[in-house]
């Protein structure tokens, strides 16, 4: 439990072990695979700490959090499926890919297996790499060097871009705003949705027409979505193309990416100074970036705190030894949780007392989900949107740094 957070490599990266244990804790993390490719693409990285790129990642993974929160689906992959009417929340809720539709015992919803995200990590932690992960890495690096900021220009240009007009990130914004919510030239519109986001061009002919039976209405509400995105990539390449951004550092390219999945969180934490200087610019009302050192300090406090408790409260495991921050204000944890999960006070004030034999009819129902055959598409006769059951399954490690994240004696 706790608030919904975007994070990418730099904010975790900055963490310690007993840190990074507590973010997993009291956050449900957004993993983006952005954060999956910055990761890799270390494997092609020269490393100046001393050690070799694969004990950098390995470092990294130790820190991916494994408790709480879920790898979301590829943004171009939701761009493609808002462009076809399949619609989702922009409203800080997880997209998360790879459910199976199930039902058992009179009961229907999702189980989602281990993700290949979290199982690469689990790899990675003991420095194991597989070749076609090596290749992506060198692939990866390779294309951020020939990305065309110049070509992208010339062809926004057509849309009536004047770049030359714009002194500022905020004018940016504005000006890729005005580009997306344009209603004049629908065609020239998705052609640089596809070209610009690298969708399949085989899928364009397609997509035109639905936009044409809609009657071309103006991108945000024909694919909300997607004119989310596309305002992103429009915002980028004529900063990089008026110097707000340096076209001399590829990997701003990674990064501004992250701002594609802002709509899934409710807060977006980075060291990045790049993020720190635009992703104001995109965040609702109801959301707010966190700077990365504040985080470490804010987790920092909480590990001092509970780490002041006896051996044998550790050993009970986290949810018990600390099922919600300390209620002390004074705690940046804590004044995030009062932001965001504004009930929770009332909710611990009173907890429901647990009863064993509940608890077991529980495990064995899930125990049943877990095992039952997945249904097919054409067979779901609920509502996916209100599933009885779902069920999310982890490989975790019992003790990570300091901490027990299960009790030592759970079997």
């Amino acid at each position: 439990m706790g608030p919904i957070i975007l994070f990418d490599k730099s904010a975790l990266q900055a963490l310690s072990v007993n840190e990074s244990v507590w973010f997993d804790h009291f956050f449900i993390p957004v993993i983006s695979p952005l954060f999956f490719v910055e990761t890799l693409a270390d494997l092609e990285k020269a490393v100046s700490s001393g050690r070799t790129p694969e004990e950098e990642v390995g470092l990294i993974a130790v820190r991916t959090p494994e408790m709480s929160g879920s790898p979301t689906v590829f943004h171009l992959q939701l761009c493609l499926q808002d462009l076809f009417g399949y619609s989702f929340p922009m409203d800080g809720r997880i997209p998360v890919a790879g459910g199976m539709p199930v039902r058992t015992q009179g009961r229907s919803g999702f189980r989602f297996d281990i993700s290949p995200e979290a199982k690469a990590f689990s790899r990675w932690q003991e420095g194991k790499f597989l070749e076609v992960e090596r290749q992506f890495a060198k692939r990866w690096r390779s294309d951020l060097r020939t990305l065309d900021f110049r070509g992208v220009i010339q062809r926004l240009n057509a849309l009536g871009v004047v770049p030359d007009k714009c002194r500022t990130l905020q004018e940016a914004k504005s000006i890729a705003d005005t580009i997306v919510n344009q209603r004049g030239q629908p065609l020239e519109l998705l052609a640089i949705v596809f070209s610009l986001l690298g969708l399949p061009l085989q899928l364009f002919t397609t997509a035109f027409q639905r936009y044409s039976l809609a009657g071309y209405p103006p991108l945000a509400e024909f694919a909300p979505y997607t004119a989310y995105v596309l305002t992103v990539e429009i915002f980028f390449y004529i900063a990089v193309t008026k110097s707000l951004i340096s076209p001399e550092r590829p990997s701003n390219k990674i990064d501004i990416s992250y701002l594609c999945y802002l709509p899934f969180c409710m807060v977006f934490v980075s060291s990045d100074r790049l993020h720190r200087r635009c992703a104001p610019l995109f965040l609702r009302d109801d959301q707010e970036f966190l700077w990365g050192v504040d985080l470490k300090d804010g987790l920092g406090k909480i590990n001092n705190y509970f780490s002041q408790v006896s051996e044998f409260e550790k050993e009970k495991g986290l949810s018990s030894l600390a099922p919600h921050p300390p209620k002390d204000q004074d705690f940046l944890i804590t004044q995030l949780w009062d932001r965001y999960l504004p009930a929770w006070r009332s909710i611990y004030e009173t907890p429901v007392p647990r009863d064993k034999n509940s608890d077991n009819r529980l495990i064995k129902r899930l125990r049943e989900f877990n095992e039952a055959q997945p249904i097919t598409e054409e067979q779901i006769d609920f509502d996916p949107s209100d599933p009885d059951v779902i069920s999310l399954q982890r490989s975790i490690r019992r003790r990570r740094g300091e901490w027990w994240q299960v009790p030592k004696d759970l079997r």
